[in-house]
């Protein structure tokens, strides 16, 4: 009897816990060897800048799976442990310990490190990063009982760390080169409702400034010096300035890689025998026609599932809806599809956005391409459909309430 095929998963990651399970949900028997170089099952990071940063999220509410649905699956968890190189020829990943395991098809879930600011002082105490679990631990640490944070970058995470800041009683400053907060991800139009949402709260912002030096006493910050040269006190510093995908192992093996692994709308890389998910994997998106590499939840839940099919050779492609969410303060909100500036040219709202529960919708040449439910529910899946219709839509209609979305 020919032997069982034997898949190997590099990133025990929420993307590639996914796609351990798919396989063994959809009748995958050979054997599924998932490897992580932390010593943490795989989990979820939203709570990390969210629940279980403010202490509000148990422990064991952020791991993907229950600790003993591995070995129930047989799935071979390996933490810990590093994969230093990709053998194609041999189809071999070698470890750190000196070990190799063969594979017959490879998933890459490898995600993605935090941009680090290489400045003067960045090796203080209280300089903080945020990606893991024990990242998120030590946030929350240097959080409790107030004091001073000075939070470099007004994207997703630095505005989620300045709200759980803000909810332990810190004074907060926020530095962004950008004009405004979030100017890549929504454009300036929305961005503005959540910056008006965090100085309501009370939070400083600080536009078209960068951070140029850290200063310190004792080993520890105690300042951030503006690239202006204003020098502003801080006894916890937060770097926030985006994250990189690990795409090392991947070059190093010869992949094809650019702002992440180049993979088709099947997921595959320029190896056929090799896959990519999630926040490393710049894939063809079929819906929206071009490539496109997104580092939140929602595509690590739905890009390893896919992996998975398309490894054990089903017919499958990626044309998932781009989907993310927030919460801070009192805010919650949802996002379908990619309102990148430049891509809309219409932007339509459906309720008052001043009064903190709304909907808007980005439209390019009449139709809808993105859409935000701003503390307003179980509306998504229809704004999705939306995008996926690829219909014009007559936004007076779009705007009004009384006609329920799945109308139009």
């Amino acid at each position: 009897m020919p032997a069982e095929p034997a898949y190997v998963i590099v990133g025990a990651s929420m993307a590639g816990a996914h796609a351990a399970q798919t396989l063994r949900d959809e009748g995958f028997s050979g054997s599924v060897v998932l490897i992580g170089a932390e010593d943490e099952r795989p989990y979820e990071r939203p709570p990390l800048s969210k629940g279980y940063l403010l202490g509000k999220d148990a422990r064991d509410s952020i791991f993907v799976h229950p600790e003993g649905w591995y070995a129930e699956h047989d799935v071979d968890l390996r933490l810990g442990t590093t994969v230093t190189s990709i053998d194609r020829s041999g189809r071999r990943v070698a470890l750190a310990n000196g070990e190799s395991v063969p594979y017959d098809r490879l998933l890459i879930s490898t995600g993605a490190s935090p941009r680090r600011l290489n400045i003067p002082g960045g090796d203080l105490g209280n300089v903080l990063y945020l990606r893991t679990v024990g990242d998120s631990e030590r946030l929350a640490d240097a959080l409790h009982g107030g004091g001073q944070v000075v939070i470099a970058g007004a994207g997703w995470i630095g505005l989620e760390t300045a709200a759980a800041a803000r909810e332990n009683g810190c004074e907060v400053t926020i530095i962004e080169p950008e004009r405004g907060v979030l100017h890549r991800s929504l454009g300036p139009e929305l961005g503005e409702v959540f910056a008006s949402l965090h100085r309501s709260h009370g939070v400083t912002f600080r536009f078209g400034e960068g951070v140029s030096e850290l200063t310190g006493s004792g080993g520890a910050v105690t300042g951030a010096i503006t690239s202006v040269g204003e020098e502003l006190p801080a006894q916890v510093v937060i770097i926030a300035v985006g994250i990189a995908p690990n795409v090392a192992l991947a070059a190093e093996a010869g992949l094809d890689v650019d702002n992440g692994i180049l993979v088709d709308e099947t997921l595959r890389t320029s190896d056929p025998d090799i896959f990519a998910a999630g926040d490393v994997a710049n894939a063809f998106n079929t819906l929206l026609g071009r490539r496109i590499r997104v580092e939140h939840w929602g595509n690590a839940l739905a890009s390893g599932p896919i992996a998975a099919r398309a490894m054990m050779g089903r017919d499958v492609t990626y044309d998932w809806v781009p989907y993310f969410f927030s919460d801070q303060y009192d805010l919650g909100m949802e996002t379908a599809g990619l309102p990148d500036p430049g891509s809309y040219d219409e932007i339509v709202y459906r309720g008052d956005k001043d009064s903190g529960e709304f909907i808007s919708f980005w439209l390019s040449e009449g139709a809808v391409i993105a859409g935000m439910n701003v503390n307003v529910w179980d509306v998504n899946e229809d704004i999705q459909a939306l995008i996926r219709s690829g219909e014009t839509v007559d936004p007076d209609r779009l705007a009004d309430p009384d006609i329920p979305l799945a109308d139009l």
